[in-house]
């Protein structure tokens, strides 16, 4: 099992989708943020399993949100860094300096 940390621009990336998806319909925030949680707990049984899609980045769709995880494996210490959460409609250049 790897040990999962998370980039601090990724709370912000979540509160801002807790609130939009709130704003939209009472409880549907906490949905989003347990399927966070959730497909959390898949990327660090199977770290592997999900496609490369930038350098080192793998991504994972959100299930029923138009959202993808961003995250690398760092194997030499076990680690999953978790870079951003974002909307599938926004431009993937927007989070660009967070693969530096």
């Amino acid at each position: 099992m790897f040990k999962v940390i998370y980039a601090n621009e990724l709370y912000n990336d979540i509160q801002n989708a807790v609130d939009f998806y709130n704003s939209r319909a009472k409880g549907l925030g906490v949905r989003f943020f347990k399927t966070v949680k959730i497909q959390t707990s898949e990327i660090q049984s199977n770290a592997f399993g999900f496609q490369v899609r930038y350098a080192d980045v793998r991504c994972i769709p959100l299930y029923k949100f138009p959202y993808t995880i961003h995250y690398r494996v760092i194997a030499d210490t076990n680690t999953i860094m978790i870079i951003a959460i974002f909307c599938d409609f926004q431009n993937p250049e927007t989070w660009a300096d967070r693969l530096k």
